[in-house]
């Protein structure tokens, strides 16, 4: 077992944050293709052939490994991989039939307490009355503030531009759809959490601390990837745009893939911060993650023009809600020493 290294591994969780943060932002480089276009290339790159390029160079005799894991290691990462993708479907169905400020905050304040409290719940009970869990419980309501707060600013936002796009109906439906997608979506943490097995076993056979988590992602990510590609897939059947592939330039597979092998890159770092926090590292870190990418991806919606014309206070809220998460990454931090 490693010694925990408080400074590599919060460093490891806000860099992987930052790139989750930021891997949809090729979308603006494809304006010739739908949603559907890039998510389909993104989802076949990021979630399927980079993560077991990444897993055969990083696991030595990979096959042996997972061919040695126990059943129950090798179907919990794979159906929490198959839950983390239909949340993500769903994050998108949601956030289009309530918005971005509703569902977006919806989604994310379940996201971030389930992720962080069902695994501290499950396998580390009585850390939760410690310096360690209380500061964790702390934080993350912290997050829960933070995250209010930015969801308040999209929604100022969006009323001042004209209020939603979305013409979808049914703010029950719409409801409903953010609930199942912030109760999947932590899944991916769960797999991460409850995979160690498989980690450990990476690990004795020779691949690095840094690279042996690749030996849960290579089949989380797969397991999501049927989910997100195979939702593009429905999409671009549906919608006759299976022929944009072949109008667009060959940059846009490039930007596609892009988003993919940072999506990936997300995760992995992820991974390599969570396991330097020692064992409590993908439950500590799970917070962290998700404050880094609201912050970043609120950061490069206001670099990139999405914020022009906003009201005053919008920006008011969006820099106090940036301002809490920047508070709970403190809290937690100061807290994974104890």
């Amino acid at each position: 077992m490693t010694t925990p290294d408080l400074t590599t591994g919060i460093a490891g969780v806000l860099i992987g944050g930052i790139l989750n943060g930021s891997f949809v932002a090729p979308m603006k480089r494809m304006p010739k293709w739908e949603w559907e276009n890039s998510w389909f290339v993104y989802s076949i790159s990021g979630l399927l052939v980079i993560p077991w390029i990444a897993a055969f160079f990083a696991v030595p005799d990979l096959p042996a490994v997972l061919g040695g894991a126990s059943a129950d290691a090798i179907w919990k990462v794979i159906l929490f991989g198959m839950g983390w993708g239909i949340g993500s479907v769903l994050f998108g169905l949601g956030v289009a039939r309530l918005g971005l400020a509703v569902g977006y905050g919806l989604i994310l304040g379940l996201i971030a307490p389930i992720g962080t409290f069902v695994p501290l719940a499950v396998l580390y009970p009585e850390r939760l009355a410690t310096r360690q869990g209380i500061a964790l419980a702390i934080g993350t309501a912290i997050v829960l503030g933070g995250i209010v707060l930015c969801g308040a600013a999209a929604k100022i936002r969006e009323n001042a531009a004209g209020g939603p796009k979305s013409k979808a109906e049914g703010f029950g439906v719409g409801l409903i759809i953010c609930i199942l997608a912030g109760l999947f979506s932590p899944m991916l943490n769960f797999a991460f959490v409850f995979g160690k097995e498989l980690q450990d076993r990476a690990a004795a056979a020779g691949a690095g601390v840094n690279g042996a988590g690749n030996a849960i992602w290579c089949l989380t990510l797969t397991a999501g990837c049927l989910m997100n590609a195979g939702y593009a897939a429905y999409l671009l059947t549906k919608n006759n745009r299976w022929k944009l592939f072949g109008l667009a330039p060959a940059s846009y597979w490039i930007w596609g893939s892009l988003m993919g092998l940072i999506c990936f890159g997300s995760f992995m770092v992820y991974g390599v911060g969570g396991t330097a926090l020692g064992s409590l590292g993908g439950i500590v870190g799970w917070p962290l993650f998700m404050s880094m990418a609201l912050i970043t991806s609120n950061t490069l919606g206001a670099i990139t023009g999405e914020w022009a014309g906003a009201p005053k206070k919008a920006w008011t809220y969006s820099l106090a809600g940036i301002g809490l998460l920047i508070v709970a990454i403190t809290v937690i931090g100061a807290g994974g020493q104890g």
